[in-house]
């Protein structure tokens, strides 16, 4: 291989697992539970926001019950157990050996 390419065995090597670093940084990155905690806690704040000060025409539409507030609080609450779900368990890292393994079965 190294005759070939020009590249060494110990190039190869380091490219291999710089690599890997990248792709076990890139799924922690776009892991889904931070990107539904994330905007479920953004979310939460601005409803939450909106229903801490309700006008008397939103709470006639809903019955005398401050929906915004509790929505929004929800939402709040929602997003803080996704990402303390995702502190408490973060994403195990790709072994190489399993990548391997899949590519081989398929």
């Amino acid at each position: 291989m190294s005759e070939n390419s020009g590249h060494s065995e110990h190039d190869v090597q380091r490219e291999v697992s710089e690599l890997e670093g990248r792709s076990t940084t890139a799924s922690r990155l776009f892991d889904l539970r931070l990107i539904i905690g994330g905007l479920f806690v953004v979310y939460g704040v601005i409803v939450t926001i909106a229903g801490i000060n309700p006008s008397d025409s939103s709470l006639d539409k809903s019955e005398g019950v401050n929906i915004n507030l509790w929505t929004g609080i929800a939402m709040l609450l929602l997003g803080i157990f996704f990402l303390g779900w995702l502190r408490l368990r973060p994403t195990p890292p790709v072994e190489v050996a399993d990548v391997a393994e899949e590519e081989e079965g398929a």
